[in-house]
């Protein structure tokens, strides 16, 4: 075969090739047919392999298939998975919070601070008040007493910080603080009903019962440590000669029928109640205990020790404290105390807190100031029993008007406490002929009334607004001193009664006063088979 034939048979074979792969082309599946094609036609090529058709055969196409169908974002293939699951919707982000929204959010913020900052301090306090019993009270009574007597003192206090403490938890709380009648509690705080935490089924929530911005607990709390001191004051006056059963049996009648009454009158809305509706006179301004607890306790005081009879040895005997240092020490402790007692007795920790604060401080220096003063000028020397006294002297004075008198009248009042106070202790219990071991009538009692008195007169409304506007001590033009008498005169009868009536009955029944010879031989030995000071 020649070259030219050969070339020829070659270029016919090429266009019948050409051809024969033109033809297939036209014929190839496309779209939704693709699934029913062959195998080896089955499958789509990627936009990456698609190869550019010529122009006839793209016009055969675009008049018998429609336009392909865009490929799906990568994104979105990934997304699908290997099982070819349809993508997730993604979630629209959340709204903002509006402006009402926020500002309850800080709103309950504050309001959870406020109560961790007014529930902090109150907690303190209460812990300084049972401070004031012990060491305190124990400390300056023991060390005023004869050395055989310094653990029946101590174990007055201690034992009255359980004994009433129960009390309190069981009955005390609600006569002096349930209910609204005028003359004594009723039963919503029977048995801590009302005042412990309770568990909420509907709502799945422990319920805080609250007193005011703070929690009804720790209102008890607080309130429950001046229950037990107060009773503890009255010991000094029957120190060194009283029973102890007897002592027990006094203090659960005494903190049942004078105290809780007493509290309610003034503190729970009752007669006494500044501002209540039908209490006498108008009510009586006492922030914290003038009336409540010293006067209600000095008063007694003084009936136990005329009741009771002198110590053997009185007037004859030498009866010098065996231990000044206890004595200071106490005197000490009470002053830090009283801070709790006082400036706690706002219930909360605000401005009036630090009012509260200052006028007790100021108060007490002034009244250790005079009382070694008068001192110095009539014996020549100021002594720490009599400085020690005159502190205590000035707080027992401001207590009632701690949260009603500026810091300078403070002052005033505190120095008069000092020298009054002096002189009840001095000249009137010597003209009088009572024997009040430990000056509980003349510090508490006399000191008490004083105060209550001049709250009566200082008292002003830019300490504490409580009349609303209205003037309230004599000096601004107020007429509380009215209240403030009626008060005093009230509690003043009240005591002297009940506890004339409860001595009775205690001597009744267990009888008063140890034998002589148990007194002779001292409280410890006798009445607890201890000695305070064992030396070999």
């Amino acid at each position: 075969m020649s070259v030219r034939a050969l070339w020829g048979s070659l270029c016919a074979l090429c266009l019948v090739s050409c051809f024969l792969v033109a033809a297939a082309r036209t014929q190839e599946p496309t779209g939704e047919g693709a699934t029913d094609a062959p195998a080896e036609t089955a499958a789509e090529p990627t936009t990456d392999t698609v190869a550019t058709p010529t122009a006839e055969t793209a016009t055969e196409e675009s008049n018998t298939n429609p336009p392909p169908a865009e490929p799906a974002p990568a994104a979105d293939a990934s997304e699908a998975g290997a099982e070819g699951t349809a993508p997730e919707a993604t979630e629209e982000p959340a709204a903002p919070p509006t402006m009402e929204e926020r500002m309850a959010a800080v709103e309950d913020k504050a309001a959870e601070a406020a109560l961790a900052g007014h529930n902090a301090w109150m907690l303190t306090c209460c812990a300084l008040v049972l401070f004031m019993t012990a060491p305190g009270l124990a400390m300056f009574y023991s060390g005023l007493v004869r050395r055989k007597n310094v653990l029946g003192v101590m174990m007055q206090c201690i034992f009255l910080m359980g004994l009433m403490t129960v009390l309190w938890a069981l009955y005390g709380y609600s006569l002096s603080f349930g209910g609204d009648d005028p003359y004594i509690g009723n039963g919503d705080y029977l048995l801590m009903k009302g005042v412990s935490r309770t568990w909420d089924e509907t709502t799945g929530q422990a319920i805080e019962p609250m007193a005011g911005d703070i929690p009804r607990l720790t209102h008890m709390l607080f309130q429950g440590m001046f229950f037990i001191i107060t009773p503890a004051l009255i010991c000094g006056a029957f120190a060194e000669r009283m029973k102890f059963s007897a002592t027990v049996l006094f203090s659960i009648l005494w903190g049942t029928v004078v105290y809780c009454p007493l509290c309610h009158w003034v503190w729970g809305g009752g007669i006494l109640a500044f501002g209540a509706e039908g209490a006498w006179s108008g009510g009586a301004l006492d922030f914290a205990g003038g009336t409540v607890v010293h006067i209600s306790s000095g008063v007694s005081a003084l009936v136990c020790a005329m009741l009771i009879g002198r110590r053997l040895g009185a007037g004859t005997e030498d009866m010098r404290p065996h231990n000044l240092t206890y004595t200071v020490m106490g005197a000490a402790m009470l002053w830090v105390g009283w801070f709790g007692f006082n400036a706690g007795s706002e219930l909360l920790s605000d401005h009036l807190t630090s009012s509260a604060f200052a006028v007790t401080h100021f108060s007490a220096a002034a009244g250790a100031l005079a009382w070694a003063v008068m001192e110095w000028l009539t014996r020549g020397k100021p002594s720490a029993l009599g400085c020690a006294s005159g502190a205590v002297a000035g707080l027992v004075c401001i207590t009632p008007a701690a949260g009603f008198v500026n810091p300078m009248p403070a002052l005033l009042m505190g120095a008069m406490a000092g020298v009054v106070c002096w002189w009840a202790c001095g000249s009137l219990k010597s003209k009088l002929g009572y024997d009040d071991s430990l000056d509980a009538f003349g510090v508490h009692g006399v000191g008490g009334t004083l105060g209550a008195v001049l709250t009566g007169i200082f008292a002003t409304r830019a300490g504490w607004d409580i009349a609303d506007g209205k003037p309230l001590g004599l000096l601004e033009g107020g007429d509380v001193l009215v209240g403030q008498i009626v008060a005093v005169v009230v509690t003043w009868v009240f005591s002297i009664v009940a506890t004339f009536i409860l001595l009775k009955v205690v001597d009744g029944l267990v009888g008063l006063r140890v034998s002589q010879e148990s007194e002779v031989q001292g409280l410890d030995l006798s009445e607890h088979g201890e000695e305070g000071y064992i030396f070999t």
